[in-house]
């Protein structure tokens, strides 16, 4: 059977020998006889690439209470967290109250919240203190401390857990940036409104572009409190450091970099790939919860070279990982989602499907949700447990207008595109395929071509394949069909490398010829 292998996928199918492989791992075909070769040698290709790092930012390396001391652990904080259940509901009931007080009446919501509004939420913030208490952090370690707002309106952090944001909110009682659905939350909905938060749906350009004028507009007015954000977009495990969104940054001001870090022995309390129920009752068995707030410099843009945003968040994130001696990857929120997806449909080893879509939407300008598609799309060829895709099932799902996704496919795709030869390969593939020259190609001639390549596929394989091809749905393909086609989808190209090396072997023997016989 004909693959072609995709090294990040898996599948829980069974594999069978193979008679050829296109890898899309550095190009190698493998053939019975054993022999490697590049199978797009004919376009001086080399699809060797760098792999994604093999690593997971999200994972939570504590999710299950593990060996006997932690066990003995919980059973003799359960009457605590009894006790600390009561603090935070009481707290949490409190602040709520203390918040809808200093909300009555107050309409104007465009503008600054008076001060006497403010003080009543002083009781809210001092109820925050009293939720961290709760949760077992008893003191929380603070290295620096905040800049003036006159000098840094702009405060970011690394983003591990629900808690930093309770932090904040009582250390310094910013406008945070959060996504529309925490609108909808009880009681924590109520307590951001009057943070004069700012709404962002992370999938929709005309609402990310509102956020980056608020965040400019509540920025430079001393009037406004701070504005926080966490542009990492979403939690990670506190191991590394993830691309940061640039909505922070576009404004151009001053910024403060904080460092949060979560020290711990036997309890992770990063939110990673973890419920927040089985967290919370983590945190609530614990003696005590370590947390350590750095307040670093503040990273001034640089005027005279007229920094773009993408140049002061990378200082921004290199300031932050510096601080946390941590690593930096180019994971991002779509990342997540590609690890929920794979979750949901069952798949060995989900984090290995993570393909730091930051450079993804970088190099190929595709965005969250149409790599979550792609997935499912890849998914339906049915990869087997080595990430190889059968050729039968990958015309089927091409046929049905599909592109797979696997940052090796794309990487592989984009390679192709870019050799100087691909178009030159594409006109001989056609020129092989129509022999006498009629201007098209019919279903008998296009078989033939391809049948050196995929000789074990059916009639029928052969008849999708070509439908591939067909886009006028006609009969017969066209020299533009062929092109479309292959532009489309360049790794088929491979099918025709026999083909095309027997038609240059014989344009180079009539050029010898020619050329003999010239006087």
């Amino acid at each position: 059977m004909e693959d072609l292998g995709a090294p990040l996928l898996s599948s829980t199918r069974g594999t069978e020998e193979a008679h050829l492989v296109l890898d899309i791992n550095g190009g190698q075909q493998h053939s019975e006889m054993g022999e490697d070769r590049n199978p797009f040698d004919f376009l001086g290709a080399n699809l060797s690439i760098d792999s994604p790092a093999p690593l997971d930012p999200f994972r939570n390396h504590t999710p299950h209470a593990q060996g006997l001391y932690e066990w003995v652990k919980i059973l003799v904080c359960l009457p605590i967290v009894l006790l600390r259940l009561v603090i935070f509901g009481l707290s949490l009931l409190v602040g709520y109250v203390a918040t809808k007080i200093a909300l009555i009446g107050w309409t104007d919501r465009q503008n600054p919240m008076p001060r006497w509004r403010c003080r009543i939420m002083w009781v809210t913030r001092l109820c925050t203190r009293t939720i961290l208490f709760s949760f077992g952090y008893n003191w929380i370690k603070r290295i620096g401390k905040p800049i003036s707002r006159e000098i840094a309106p702009i405060v970011v952090s690394n983003h591990v857990s629900y808690i930093e944001p309770i932090f904040f909110f009582y250390d310094l009682f910013p406008t945070i940036v959060a996504s529309e659905s925490h609108d909808d939350m009880p009681f924590v909905g109520t307590i951001i409104r009057a943070m004069q938060v700012i709404f962002v749906n992370r999938f929709s350009a005309p609402s990310r572009k509102h956020a980056v004028n608020e965040i400019k507009r509540k920025a430079s007015c001393n009037s406004f409190p701070r504005v926080l954000l966490f542009p990492e977009g979403t939690t990670t495990n506190g191991r590394m450091l993830i691309s940061f969104q640039l909505g922070a940054f576009i404004p151009g001001f001053p910024i403060q970099p904080v460092a949060v870090r979560y020290p711990y022995v036997h309890f992770d309390q990063s939110w990673g790939y973890i419920s927040l129920a089985r967290l919370m009752f983590r945190m609530f068995t614990q003696f005590h919860n370590f947390m350590e707030v750095e307040y670093l410099p503040v990273i001034f843009p640089l005027a005279s070279k007229k920094e773009s945003a993408v140049g002061l968040a990378e200082r921004t994130s290199y300031a932050i990982a510096s601080a946390l001696n941590v690593i930096q990857t180019s994971h991002s929120y779509g990342d997540l989602m590609l690890l929920t997806r794979a979750s949901e449909l069952g798949l060995d080893k989900p984090s290995s499907y993570m393909v730091e879509m930051a450079k993804m939407e970088r190099v190929f300008n595709m965005n969250t949700q149409e790599a979550v598609e792609l997935l499912d799309k890849f998914f339906a060829m049915n990869p087997d447990p080595n990430g190889r895709v059968k050729i039968f099932d990958f015309v089927r799902v091409l046929t049905l207008g599909f592109n797979p996704l696997s940052e090796k496919f794309l990487f592989g795709s984009v390679t192709l595109l870019k050799q100087p030869s691909f178009r030159q390969a594409c006109d001989t593939a056609y020129a092989c395929c129509d022999g006498e020259g009629k201007g098209y190609i019919i279903k008998q001639e296009f078989e033939h071509a391809v049948q050196s390549a995929c000789p074990y596929i059916s009639v029928e394989d052969y008849g999708n394949l070509f439908e591939l091809f067909d886009s006028h749905n006609n009969d017969k393909i066209s020299h533009g069909d062929f092109l479309t086609c292959l532009r489309k989808n360049p790794l088929i190209i491979a099918l025709f490398a026999s083909q095309i090396s027997i038609c240059r072997t014989i344009e180079a023997q009539d050029g010898r010829q020619a050329e003999i016989m010239r006087p």
